[in-house]
């Protein structure tokens, strides 16, 4: 199958582009008897929004991660990267609850393809796991991935998580580019800086 081309049955729907359509999020939400209001709260600026530091503490408390570590200061910092659509810095609690959402569905195809329960997945479970979420990439693409985020060729859910952020922030940087949905756009180099080192 050549890339640009839809993949029948991979799960969410996939653009001409190679990636997943996008999933649409409520713009406000009602916090009232939510317990990630709690967790967000007892952390937040007077400002109501948190920054990495406090989003690591308010994600550890909260007990997301589960049985794995908990996350690391630079996977939250592109975690809010990845939903700062004010380019504040923080993030918000619809932000946040948006967040919550994108975990909970990581780490559930986490558990799903680590076949073995040995708390990594290996480069075939990392295709697999991409593949779930509906992104077609290259061979070449998959090792670059394994090989920026595994250690001794297994990558831990905090590594697995942040790849998960950045693919998904780039891809919507990418999309917001691609107006005809076919996987190729035009950048001018300040833009692209812009775009990539803010993940």
């Amino acid at each position: 199958m050549q890339m640009g081309q839809p993949v029948p049955g991979t799960g969410p729907a996939v653009l001409p582009g190679g990636y997943p359509a996008c999933p649409a999020y409520p713009d406000s939400y009602s916090s009232a008897g939510d317990p990630m209001w709690t967790y967000f709260t007892a952390v937040a600026d007077q400002d109501g929004e948190v920054d990495a530091e406090e989003l690591q503490k308010c994600l550890t408390q909260s007990g997301i991660s589960g049985t794995f570590s908990p996350f690391s200061l630079e996977t939250c910092r592109i975690m809010i990267a990845m939903l700062d659509r004010d380019y504040t810095g923080k993030m918000g609690f619809n932000e946040y609850k948006e967040l919550w959402a994108a975990l909970n569905a990581w780490k559930q195809n986490f558990i799903t393809v680590d076949k073995d329960g040995s708390g990594t997945v290996e480069h075939h479970e990392l295709k697999q796991a991409i593949a779930a979420m509906g992104y077609r990439l290259s061979p070449q693409t998959l090792t670059a991935i394994v090989k920026r985020y595994s250690k001794n060729g297994r990558i831990f859910f905090d590594d697995y998580v942040a790849c998960c952020v950045k693919l998904r922030a780039l891809t919507d940087f990418f999309r917001r580019r691609d107006h005809l949905q076919q996987g190729v756009v035009s950048f001018i180099y300040d833009d692209f800086l812009q775009g990539t080192m803010a993940i």
